[in-house]
């Protein structure tokens, strides 16, 4: 073949492969139609695994055909076939890539005119089949077997003829009422006769008719068209009901979706606000201790003042402080505030500080503080925030721990994690209390120990578990309630 003829060739496949491709995506792929062959495959395919552009599945699908036909289709018409098939493919995947076409909904409904309109044509259609088949009766009196099959239902349709002499008229047939020398026959034919037609309808009576001049009379048969216009009727009732249904269920998944969407804004606004009614009633119990003992400091001469009331009111303006700290250490955190310094850090030193600094606390509590740590346990992380983490831990340990239990601290290399464990004998906590102790301000019943604290520790130690891409969790049984934290280890250059 002639280069010219050759580039020519090639040159109209491309521009008819780019045309299928601005067509394929302009129209099938924003209305969710879906073609024939491997193409359509292929939009299946990729309507599960998005991932796999439609055009590369089509051009893999239809690979192994040509190599299993091209003995058949000859090398030339090979090569140009897989050609255009690639071209296709590759330009369908480009044009979606570059640019995403609306759903066009005026498509649709040309669409539904369409369907509409082909749908009414078969069913007149099938209204003309019968008419001359009753227009076409030799006479004989026997009925014809004027009906349609329609949805694999035979229908039997009304219908009558009638023979015009001059001006004359007789009904020679049908089904139909008995119209002869009624006013209504008369109407019917003279609408029929002034429309002037070899076919046409009466819409006054929903009558179709079909008119034969035989010479020396005409002969008109009439069917009934309400067969007609109840199925088109049912047709359109039938989209609507899917249009509606289809609404409906796109509804349902809009509001089930708005309602997965919104539930972690609802779910914050709830902890905000149960955050905010928590800490004023935490902070209202100290404010009403320091501002009685701040009255009767006033009401007392200087001389008088007890030295114990000076006292409460430390100690209680202390409990305040710590409590507005915590709350800003959680604020911080909500607002993705980082840790200051995430480095290179030896876990295994940060946790043998806390041991050292809580064992005289455990030992006054009654409660000895026993610690099974790794050496060389390194991480990537806050010393400071870590150091507290611990410190919430075994601060909770010494506070809920049985009298006269032992406390122990554990960390340990495992699976590439580090993982620490703070665990003490005790009454066991409900289950239905463990997937809460992490929440602000939620303290169990005070069947555990005493009310200390503002319910916050817990909630800043899961907070900063998560800031060093860790995860804490809560374990109680009779034996013992176990609190244990795990975090990557430092990767090894």
């Amino acid at each position: 073949m002639p280069a010219a003829k050759t580039l020519k060739r090639y040159g109209l496949i491309t521009v008819a492969c780019a045309l299928y491709a601005l067509g394929f995506n302009c129209f099938f792929v924003p209305n969710h139609f879906t073609v024939g062959g491997f193409t359509g495959v292929a939009q299946i395919i990729n309507h599960f695994l998005p991932m796999l552009p439609v055009g590369t599945i089509a051009l893999v699908l239809n690979i192994p055909l040509f190599i299993l036909g091209w003995r058949k289709i000859g090398r030339d018409l090979l090569i140009s076939s897989l050609y255009a098939t690639a071209v296709s493919s590759l330009m369908i995947d480009g044009v979606n890539a570059l640019y995403a076409f609306p759903a066009l909904d005026p498509v649709l409904a040309a669409v539904f005119a369409a369907a509409y309109h082909a749908v009414r044509q078969n069913i007149e259609d099938l209204s003309r089949q019968v008419l001359t088949q009753v227009i076409r009766e030799d006479g004989s009196g026997s009925a014809p077997g004027v009906s349609v099959e329609i949805g694999g239902d035979r229908l039997l349709l009304p219908y009558f003829t009638v023979n015009i002499w001059g001006d004359t008229a007789y009904i020679t047939g049908g089904t139909y009422a008995d119209l002869e020398n009624t006013d209504t026959l008369r109407d019917i034919l003279s609408q029929c006769l002034e429309q002037g037609a070899a076919e046409g309808t009466v819409s006054e009576y929903h009558l179709r008719y079909l008119s034969m001049d035989n010479g020396l009379y005409r002969k008109l048969a009439f069917v009934d068209m309400s067969m007609e216009q109840a199925v088109l009727r049912r047709l359109v009732r039938s989209y609507l009901l899917i249009a509606l249904g289809a609404m409906l269920v796109l509804l349902g998944i809009a509001a089930a979706a708005s309602r997965w969407v919104t539930r972690p804004v609802e779910k914050a606004w709830k902890q905000q606000r149960q955050f905010l009614s928590d800490a004023s009633h935490e902070l209202k119990t100290p404010l009403t201790v320091i501002l009685s003992n701040a009255e009767l400091l006033e009401g007392a001469g200087l001389a008088e003042k007890p030295a114990w009331w000076s006292g409460n009111i430390h100690t209680e303006a202390e409990q305040m402080r710590t409590l507005v700290e915590q709350m800003l250490t959680l604020a911080r955190a909500d607002n993705g505030v980082r840790p200051a310094a995430m480095e290179p850090l030896n876990l295994s030193d940060v946790a043998t500080d806390c041991v050292l600094a809580f064992e005289p606390v455990a030992f006054e509590a009654g409660k000895p503080l026993e610690e099974r740590i790794a050496a060389d346990i390194t991480v990537v992380g806050d010393a400071d925030r870590l150091r507290r983490l611990i410190s919430i831990l075994l601060d909770n340990a010494v506070k809920y721990g049985a009298e006269g239990g032992h406390i122990t601290l554990t960390l340990e290399k495992m699976d590439r994690q580090a993982r620490l464990t703070v665990s003490n004998p005790g009454d066991p906590i409900p289950p239905e209390h463990l997937a809460h102790l992490f929440e602000r301000f939620y303290r169990a019943d005070a069947s555990r120990g005493e009310k200390s604290g503002f319910g916050l520790g817990l909630a800043i130690a899961d907070t900063i578990a998560r800031e060093h891409k860790g995860a804490l969790k809560a374990e109680s049984d009779t034996a013992s309630t176990r609190f244990t934290f795990t975090m990557p280890l430092r990767k090894q250059a």
